[in-house]
C-alpha cells in the first residue's frame, strides 16, 4: 500500500506541473485540478472498500498523511475558485479585495481550527492518540464537532484527516491570497517551481521548527556552527516563507518546558525508527 500511496501522490505532482505549464486562467486550472483530485480520491475509496488496510498501521498513516495531503488540495484549489469568480477586475479595488478575503481565512481558521484540542495535537507531532484520531469509527460524540461531520462519509473519514485537510488548504489559500496581493511574487497556482515546492511547506509548530534550527546550529552540523542563529534563522524563514519571531526567547521559554525538553527532536527520532522497523519488513 505504501508504494501505491507514493504513486498517488507523485501523480498529483505532476498533474500540478502539467497544468502550471498551460495557458489556462486560473479558475480554469483550478476547476481542472478540483475535477483530478476528486477522482483520485474517487478511485482511492473503490481501492480501499475493496482491500481494506494492510494494519492498523496502514489506516493511521492513510487517514494523517494520505487523504488529508489529497482533500487539502481539493479544498485549496476549490476555495481559488470561489476567491478568482469574485475578484474584481478595477485595478484600485484589488488590494482591499484580497486584503479582506485574508481577514476572513483568518477569522474562519481560528474560529474552526485553532481554538480546537486536535490543533495542539497535530502541531506538536504528538503520536500517542494517533489510534483514536486516524482510524474509523472512532468518534466520540461528547466532543464539539461541526455539524459537518454528519455529512462525511463515515467509510471514508475519521473526521481528523477532514481537519489536516483544513490546516495545510489554509497555508495553500493564504499563499495564493499573499501572491495576488504582491505579484511580484511567483504565483503558486502555476509556477511550476513553486508547484514543486508546495511539498515542501512546514506543517509543524514553529516551536518545533526552532527546536530543530537550534540543534543544527549547536550540534555544528551547518557550517560548523560558526554564523549567528538569527541570519539562520532568516534561511529558514525564507525558505518555509513563515515568520519565527523571537527565536531566542521561544527557545529561552522551552528549556523550562515540563517533561521532555527536546519534544519535536525525540519525535523525529522515534518516527524515524519506526519507519526504519516498517521498511525492513
Amino acid at each position: 500500500m505504501k508504494q501505491l500511496y507514493k504513486n498517488i501522490l507523485l501523480s498529483i505532482e505532476k498533474e500540478e506541473l502539467n497544468v502550471s505549464k498551460s495557458r489556462k486562467s486560473i479558475v480554469n486550472e483550478a476547476f481542472h485540478m478540483v475535477s483530478f483530485l476528486d477522482q483520485t480520491l474517487t478511485d482511492l475509496k473503490v481501492h480501499i472498500n475493496l482491500h481494506g488496510f494492510e494494519n492498523n498501521r496502514d489506516e493511521i498513516h492513510f487517514f494523517k498523511n494520505v487523504k488529508p495531503e489529497i482533500l487539502g488540495r481539493l479544498i485549496y484549489y476549490n476555495k481559488i475558485i470561489r476567491i478568482e469568480s469574485y475578484s474584481p477586475t478595477t485595478p484600485e479595488l484589488i488590494e482591499s479585495y484580497y486584503t479582506e478575503q485574508i481577514k476572513l481565512l483568518n477569522k474562519e481558521y481560528k474560529k474552526h481550527i485553532v481554538v480546537s484540542d486536535f490543533y495542539s495535537y497535530y502541531r506538536t507531532g504528538r503520536t500517542d492518540k494517533d489510534d483514536y484520531y486516524y482510524r474509523l469509527g472512532n468518534i466520540n460524540y461528547f466532543e464539539v464537532l461541526d455539524s459537518f461531520f454528519f455529512e462525511l462519509d463515515r467509510e471514508f473519514s475519521t473526521y481528523y484527516d477532514y481537519k489536516i485537510a483544513q490546516i495545510l488548504a489554509f497555508n495553500l489559500i493564504h499563499n495564493f491570497l499573499q501572491y495576488r496581493l504582491e505579484p511580484d511574487r511567483s504565483n503558486p497556482i502555476y509556477d511550476a517551481e513553486i508547484a514543486t515546492k508546495k511539498a515542501f511547506s512546514w506543517t509543524h509548530s514553529k516551536n518545533s521548527l526552532i527546536e530543530l534550527i537550534y540543534a543544527l546550529h549547536i550540534s555544528g552540523s551547518l557550517s560548523h556552527g560558526r554564523g549567528s542563529l538569527k541570519n539562520l534563522g532568516s534561511l529558514f524563514e525564507e525558505l518555509f516563507e513563515i515568520r519565527l519571531g523571537d527565536i531566542h526567547h521561544a527557545f529561552h521559554q522551552m528549556k523550562f518546558r515540563a517533561g521532555e525538553k527536546a519534544s519535536y527532536l525525540h519525535y523525529l527520532k522515534n518516527a524515524l525508527e519506526q519507519y526504519m522497523e516498517n521498511d525492513s519488513r
